[in-house]
């Protein structure tokens, strides 16, 4: 009877256990994985936040990207050049 009791207290003592710590584990274990989906995020805006820059000091400095950036986002060419476009393919 002894050993019952023994084990009984042993078998509360680990289901306490569980219920007063494993729901913060899972919890930590979530925001762990949040956490690491934000950093990847995170550097993931720094290159596209560092490309933009270089982008931006080039259309402050380089007159001949502005123009080539200008031309493709209106569509116009200069006397003489021809334009290439690729073949809409079909599915």
């Amino acid at each position: 009877m002894a050993k019952k009791i023994g084990s009984l207290k042993t078998y509360l003592l680990i289901g306490l256990f569980v219920a007063v710590f494993l729901p913060p584990f899972a919890k930590y274990q979530e925001l762990r994985a949040k956490n690491k989906r934000l950093e990847e995020e995170l550097v993931s805006l720094r290159v596209e936040s560092k490309r933009l820059e270089e982008e931006k000091k080039r259309l402050e400095t380089d007159i001949n990207y502005v123009e080539k950036k200008a031309r493709e986002r209106i569509g116009i060419v200069k006397k003489g050049e021809i334009v290439l476009k690729e073949p809409i393919s079909k599915k």
